[in-house]
């Protein structure tokens, strides 16, 4: 093994790491802000109960929010004892941890555009179609 080229390596990925600890610490710090912004009950103004349009609020609004998977479960339980339907509740929390409108420019610098814009969108399509899959899972197998 030559430690020689090992030892540029971790020297390169150190550096890199320490030249995106701004973008990362911003990043945390914009969501931080609007998490703490917009309370639950304020998303009964958007939800209606409409099967088509709530999965699409609830992607749009994880997308932009997002958060940690840590926190997901207590927001989703928060947002159906509002009375917010499953489905816009499977969206919104599948967005909130895959999509990222927030941290978008800091996934372009250090991932590159292409790729950080190619990967938000799948994953935008994507929470759709598992929320609608995973509710009517749920629905199918308890009947």
């Amino acid at each position: 093994m030559n430690t020689t080229k090992l030892k540029e390596s971790v020297q390169k990925a150190g550096k890199g790491l320490w030249n995106s600890f701004p973008y990362l610490i911003g990043v945390i710090l914009l969501i931080s802000l609007l998490s703490v912004s917009i309370s639950e009950s304020s998303f009964t103004l958007l939800f209606k109960g409409n099967l088509i349009l709530d999965p699409l609020i609830g992607d749009i609004l994880g997308s932009i929010l997002a958060g940690n998977p840590i926190t997901s479960y207590i927001v989703g339980g928060e947002l159906l004892n509002e009375g917010i339907s499953l489905v816009a509740v499977t969206a919104f929390l599948v967005s909130w941890g895959t999509v990222g409108i927030i941290q978008l420019p800091a996934e372009s610098i250090l991932l590159g555009k292409k790729f950080a814009i190619s990967r938000n969108f799948t994953a935008f399509i994507f929470s759709i179609i598992v929320a609608i899959l995973t509710v009517t899972g749920v629905n199918y197998f308890d009947n």
